[in-house]
This record gives structure tokens, sequence and C-alpha cells, in this order.
């Protein structure tokens, strides 16, 4: 039988490690793959080659087969950086976000980033920039939302018929 030419091979050599990368258990898999392929007589070495991993890490799971068995090989948990606020502070920071600025004597009356990182600094001592307040806005369940401006002076009705008879509207 002849070989099946396979244009653009490492196109799908990248989309299948990213498929395999993606879950738990496809990275589980990859292991036992190439574990069982150093179990078969390769070297751990030739088995990072052919699978594209370190050669240390082929050693590790190895290790942890031989010190845990099959479980071993399956993926712990993955913590992270731990968080700069505590429950209880977060919980504080929460009942504070409901209040109005003024109310804690800031000299505006939103929220937002800047103020979020100034307040944190001077209340809690912890020092985060303006991106990372935003995104402790969206974990904490609120919302970045400024009012519309709307002059004085503006006459609803004269708008609204504005609205209706206008070219672009």
């Amino acid at each position: 039988m002849r070989r099946k030419e396979i244009p653009d091979v490492e196109t799908f050599i990248a989309a299948l490690q990213d498929e395999i990368s993606r879950t738990r258990e496809g990275r589980y898999y990859h292991r036992l793959h190439v574990v069982l392929h150093v179990l078969k007589g390769a070297g751990s070495y030739e088995a990072a080659s052919i699978y594209g991993d370190s050669p240390r890490s082929v050693q590790n799971w190895i290790r942890q087969l031989l010190n845990h068995g099959l479980a071993g090989l399956r993926e712990g948990e993955r913590p992270g950086r731990p968080r700069r606020l505590g429950q209880q502070d977060e919980e504080k920071l929460r009942s504070e976000l409901l209040r109005s600025p003024r109310e804690l004597g800031y000299d505006q009356n939103l929220w937002d980033g800047v103020l979020l990182s100034h307040h944190l600094q001077q209340c809690y001592g912890i020092s985060l920039k303006v991106r990372q307040c935003q995104r402790l806005f969206h974990q904490l369940g609120f919302t970045l939302q400024r009012p519309r401006r709307q002059a004085k002076e503006a006459d609803a009705i004269q708008q609204a018929e504005f609205k209706k008879t206008s070219p672009n509207g």
C-alpha cells in the first residue's frame, strides 16, 4: 500500500497537539502513550523526541508511575497564584462597593478601576493595577456602568420628534 501524501503536515501536527493538551483526559492519555513507549524498550530521550516532550518530563512520569501507579500520571490540581484578598476582605470590599464612593470619603460618585486601585492601596495595603481592579469588579459580580449624560434644558418631546424625523435615524 502506498503512503498517502498529507499536505501541510505541520499544521495538522500542531492542531492535534493542541487538541490533546486542551483537556485533562487528553494530557493523561498522552502520558500513558509516552510511558508505554518507554516500557516497550525506548529510552526516555527517544520517547521525548518522538512525542514532543522534554526527557525530564518523561522521567518524572515514569517515576510517578512507579511510585503511585496509573493515578500518578493523572494531573493534579493547579492552584495558581494565591489571591491577594482573603475571603473576609473580599466580603468587606463587596459591601464597600455597594456604597457610594462619597460615603467613604472620595470625591467622585462612581467606582472605577482607578478609584478601586487607590482604595485597595489605602485601606488594604494591596497594590493592584487598574486592569486587575476591573477584573476584580467582574469577579465580585459588579459591572462597570456609567450614566448617560443629558443636558438640563433638553426637551424630551422635541428630542423624540427630532429622532422620528431625522434623516439619519
